[in-house]
């Protein structure tokens, strides 16, 4: 049974006042290499469907994976029957009604495989030569993803999504595996990576490490990289929900009531912004909730997603929305979207001329173990990896220990005195659940090393 007719039919079976229907169609490969050799490689499948039921204004959600067509009747039976023992949800409302079919909702789905790779490995292998050549060794993973979404609704929605995400991570060390450099990139297809340059970018960073330099915890000023930049941002946006700001449990609270949405955060234009449609990083165009949360409700599954202001100019535009949460905020309907824009002001410099301006600061590499201290402020803190530099007179003169940080990206914001032209990056820590992002390296005068880390 294709996942068409899965949806169609699960849609038939359910006996209650409403249905929707998520089919997920998975495929991945992958290849994964240490010490210049590629040691394994492979590929997998997988299917996951979704019976959202509606009973009055209650609802049963049932999700199993592989299910075969014989089963099909009891998962549906399943969320029936979860649906008319729940109590009332809040955030009940009626389904988003379709018309005609996604045009390509009948294709057939076409998984990955191992020849997405095609281009890419040949310039791996080049990749594992030179780094033989200079004493350097290379580890690390390139994977592909193809996922297929079918959403359809006992309201007429028929709706499809194919995403492709792609990943690759290196990581090289010396020799004496004394000194590490870690690079990463996100890709829809690896038909955009420069292996090369990233080698020459790893070997580089090794050069530097050959130099240690001690430094003391404090506050440095510190150029953060996109990678760096994502991972903050991301938590910053997965933080900023709308239920838990007009609760009073976020740091986009208002004191007094209500939510910070129209106040300054920052006094540089710094604008963050999602749209499904985003080169190089697009992303489902309507909202697929297989559960319902505090961000997210099944109710508003097939909704239109567009172009949307987080932050413009430094001002708070928007929170994430669900329908239910903008009739109690009186705030517009803003659903998350799958991927994240940050931008500042136009012309921004690139990272070496970011370097070249530094009189004496700190060049991080990525950061790694982020974890929140107060929601309130949204003060997190975490570990600096793999190559931390410092920069004196527009120079790398060497590799500093690692240090812990303490610091809130919603300050940070404000402080922030240079903001770079953005890029595709790969956020280091939140990759596997968020890859598609673009940002700037940041310049931020006083970023706090609250301690040494003897992390290596």
């Amino acid at each position: 049974m294709g996942p068409q007719e899965m949806v169609e039919r699960a849609l038939e079976l359910s006996r209650n006042d409403g249905c929707v229907v998520l089919v997920d169609e998975g495929s991945t490969a992958n290849l994964r290499f240490a010490g210049n050799t590629l040691t394994t490689n492979g590929v997998a499948r997988s299917s996951q469907l979704t019976v959202i039921s509606i009973s009055g204004q209650s609802v049963g959600v049932v999700s199993r994976a592989a299910v075969r067509e014989e089963q099909l009747a009891d998962v549906v039976a399943a969320a029936d029957a979860a649906a008319r023992e729940a109590r009332p949800a809040d955030d009940a409302r009626a389904l988003v009604e379709g018309g005609d079919a996604a045009p390509h909702w009948g294709d057939e789905v076409r998984p990955t495989d191992i020849g997405v790779f095609e281009g890419f490995a040949p310039a791996l292998g080049e990749a594992f030569a030179a780094a033989e050549a200079g004493g350097r060794k290379l580890y690390g993973f390139a994977e592909h993803s193809l996922t297929s979404t079918f959403l359809g609704t006992s309201a007429g929605l028929r709706l499809r999504h194919d995403q492709p995400t792609g990943r690759l991570e290196l990581n090289a060390k010396s020799g004496d595996l004394k000194r590490s450099a870690w690079t990463g990139v996100s890709t829809q297809d690896f038909t955009d990576v420069d292996v090369a340059a990233l080698g020459s970018s790893l070997a580089q960073r090794l050069e530097w490490a050959k130099t240690r330099v001690d430094l003391p915890a404090g506050r440095y000023e510190t150029l953060l990289p996109p990678s760096a930049v994502a991972d903050l941002m991301i938590y910053m946006f997965w933080s900023s929900g709308a239920r838990d700001a007009l609760d009073g449990r976020s740091v986009f609270a208002k004191p007094g009531g209500g939510t910070r949405v129209g106040e300054q955060l920052a006094t540089l234009p710094v604008s963050l912004s999602s749209d499904p449609a985003a080169a190089g990083i697009t992303c489902a165009p309507f909202v697929t909730a297989h559960a319902s949360g505090r961000e997210s409700s099944v109710f508003d599954n097939g909704l239109p997603l567009g172009p949307t202001d987080w932050i413009k100019d430094g001002r708070l535009e928007a929170l994430m929305q669900t329908r239910y949460s903008a009739e109690l905020s009186k705030l517009p309907v803003t659903p998350g979207i799958d991927n994240l824009i940050m931008s500042g002001p136009s012309g921004g410099a690139s990272l070496p001329d970011m370097i070249a301006s530094t009189r004496r600061g700190l060049l991080l590499t990525c950061l790694w173990y982020i974890r929140e201290v107060d929601p309130q402020t949204l003060l997190l803190t975490g570990l600096t990896r793999d190559g931390v530099y410092l920069v004196e007179n527009g120079e790398v003169v060497g590799e500093v220990n690692n240090f812990r940080f303490n610091e809130s990206p919603v300050d940070l914001l404000g402080r922030i005195t240079e903001v770079g032209a953005g890029e595709q990056t790969l956020p280091r820590e939140w990759s596997d659940y968020f890859q598609r992002t673009v940002m700037p390296p940041v310049r931020v005068p006083d970023f706090n090393m609250s301690t040494v880390s003897q992390a290596s």
